[in-house]
Order: C-alpha cells, then sequence, then structure tokens
C-alpha cells in the first residue's frame, strides 16, 4: 500500500519468548495464580477479585514499586480478597491522539519504538511475576500482540471499543484464563452478551497466519464500566437494578459460569476518580441485599497509583498517571481493607 511505510520486521512472538522466558518455578506460581483466580468465575472460591492497579503502565519503576506495596497489603486481606494486579501496556485513544501505551512508546516522551516495546511489555510482566509473585492483568487491545504475553498474563479484559469486534471475540475463545468482555460505550448489555457468548463457543479462523481452532473460554464473563448517552454524558451501571437485570441476562442466556466484574471508573465514576470508594462500598452493599447478586459479582476493577490524579505524560511526578486520575496509595490501601472488613 503506498500510503503505509513498512520499517522493519518484528521479532515473531517465540522470538521474543525465547529472548526473555518464563521459567519453569515463575510457570508454577502463574499456574497456582491462575487455579486461585478461576475457582473465583467457577464459584468454587467466593473471595472477591480486585484487578486493580494505574490505568496504563507508563514506566517500569513505578509500576514494580506499585505492585511491591500491593503484595504485602495482598498478605493482610488475602483470605477475603484476591489479587490480581493491572498492568495494561496498551492504551486505547477514543481520537486516536496521544499516549499509546508502553508498547507503542515504552518512554512516553520519546517516539513510538514497537520493538522496544515488545521487549520492554514483556520484560514488566515478568519482573512483576518474579519479585512479587503476582501474574497480572493486561487489555486485549489488540489479538494478534497477545500471543507476546499469553504464558505470564492471568487476566485479560476486552475493552469496550472492541467488544462487538469479532477477532476480539474469537481469540478470547481460545484463551485458557479468564477473559472480562465490557458493555460498549452505548451501554447496550445484549452486546456485551452476544460477545461472551461468542468467546464461550468454539471456533475456526485465521490467526497470526494459521488456520486455528478453539475449545471456548469457559470463564469468560462481563465487566460493567457505564455508558454514555446521545449527548456525551455518563450513564452509570452499577447499581443493584443494573445488577439484577445482568443477573436475568444470564438466566435467560444459558451461558456457563454467570459473572461480572465491577469496573468503578470510567462512565460508572463519571470519570471523577475518587468516586471509585463510594462506587465500590455500594457494589458490596448491593451483594448483601440479594444472594442471586453475591453470586454474581466476581469483584472490582479500580485505577489506582502511588500519586492521587493524573498529570500530563512529561509532568515529571513518579507514580502519577499519565492518563486517567487515579486513587493514591493512601486511599487504596485504606479501600482495601475495609473492602476486605465488610466482604462476606
Amino acid at each position: 500500500m503506498a500510503n503505509m511505510e513498512y520499517k522493519r520486521r518484528l521479532p515473531s512472538p517465540q522470538d521474543v519468548k525465547a529472548m526473555y522466558p518464563l521459567s519453569e518455578e515463575l510457570s508454577a506460581i502463574k499456574k497456582k495464580n491462575d487455579e486461585e483466580i478461576s475457582r473465583v468465575f467457577s464459584g468454587e472460591s467466593n473471595r472477591l477479585i480486585l484487578v486493580i492497579g494505574p490505568c496504563s503502565a507508563d514506566r517500569e519503576d513505578a509500576v514494580i514499586e506499585y505492585i511491591t506495596r500491593l503484595r504485602g497489603l495482598y498478605e493482610k486481606v488475602k483470605e477475603k480478597i484476591l489479587i490480581i494486579p493491572r498492568i495494561y501496556t496498551n492504551k486505547p485513544r477514543t481520537t486516536g491522539a496521544g499516549y499509546k501505551g508502553m508498547l507503542h512508546q515504552p518512554d512516553p516522551n520519546s517516539r513510538p519504538d514497537m520493538l522496544k516495546g515488545l521487549i520492554a511489555i514483556r520484560k514488566i510482566h515478568l519482573k512483576a511475576l518474579q519479585q512479587t509473585g503476582f501474574s497480572c492483568a493486561d487489555e486485549m487491545l489488540y489479538p494478534e500482540n497477545h500471543h507476546y504475553l499469553d504464558d505470564v498474563l492471568s487476566y485479560v479484559a476486552v475493552g469496550a471499543r472492541s467488544v462487538e469486534d469479532q477477532q476480539h471475540r474469537l481469540t478470547a475463545s481460545g484463551v485458557d484464563i479468564p477473559v472480562g468482555m465490557k458493555n460498549p460505550t452505548s451501554g447496550d448489555i445484549s452486546v456485551m452478551m452476544n460477545s461472551i457468548n461468542a468467546a464461550q463457543h468454539g471456533h475456526t479462523f485465521v490467526y497470526t497466519g494459521w488456520e486455528v481452532h478453539t475449545h471456548g473460554n469457559p470463564l469468560t464473563h462481563a465487566i460493567l464500566r457505564g455508558s454514555v448517552n446521545k449527548y456525551g454524558r455518563s450513564l452509570p451501571n452499577y447499581h443493584y437494578e443494573d445488577l439484577n437485570l445482568l443477573w436475568e441476562a444470564y438466566n435467560e442466556s444459558g451461558l456457563k459460569n454467570p459473572g461480572v466484574i465491577v469496573d468503578t471508573n470510567h462512565n460508572n465514576s463519571g470519570k471523577q476518580y475518587l468516586e471509585q470508594s463510594r462506587i465500590a462500598m455500594e457494589v458490596l452493599h448491593s451483594t448483601r441485599l440479594s444472594k442471586d447478586i453475591f453470586r454474581l459479582v466476581k469483584g472490582l476493577m479500580i485505577e489506582s497509583y502511588l500519586v492521587d490524579g493524573n498529570q500530563r505524560p512529561d509532568g515529571g511526578i513518579y507514580g502519577k498517571s499519565i492518563t486517567d486520575p487515579c486513587l493514591g496509595w493512601e486511599k487504596t490501601e485504606r479501600l482495601v481493607l475495609e473492602l476486605a472488613e465488610l466482604y462476606g
């Protein structure tokens, strides 16, 4: 194509994995993590999952420090809470402009470099696993890139703008860890349910140059993240009535393992990040009012980092988000301890 410049051929996932391999010891740790997480989504465990961490992983040192702190906090709450740290290395952009994540720019203030980015995202996930024992969550923004990280991840999210895409749905059907499907920005729950349905069934399709067949992923589930109305205003969908309607939709669908992770930010909070603590508590209250909702709600998704709020990519404040605003560490610690005290 005349309008597309081919810069260089990138190494395959197998090549990158060979350069930065997962040891047998770390693989065993991840397997144990996967088993514990799967037990929650299958209903065998009632622990509350927290998919928690920065909006986007902007720099390795601050992210690893944050996850190291999470490890210490987890030891205090692990009887009731199951923490999956967010290391989101891709950042979807509504208009296409702005910082697109570590995959594109391992240094947010330098030019995009996809080769360095592929190496950087694998290294940060490996370092988190090696130093903290956490195998983490990432967003499947580009299905073809999942294979670079598939051996180190324990959770995958498909975003609101990707949930209707066929390739995302089919790729999710071949993933062997939980995949959360967000409701689209329109708020149409049927779209999300159709996506879960597709991912829970097997398919034959083209993936990374291969004809592949998948067997379906029974751990695919819903993520409620709020929506936007025709005037561009946020509409939440985390209330008791929303959760009850989702439970009814699951019952009518016949899908396996009914479950939802409630995203406490984005359009549920109206992008008011300090509202996340209040929303988390309201969801917990709903689980106490209804046994069905208690069975349905598997956890919460929370955007949190070392420092409150956000800044420009060149802001220079260590541990402060350069994309969406996040809860700082003190508020995060207080929230997690309170959730552990009240849950169940």
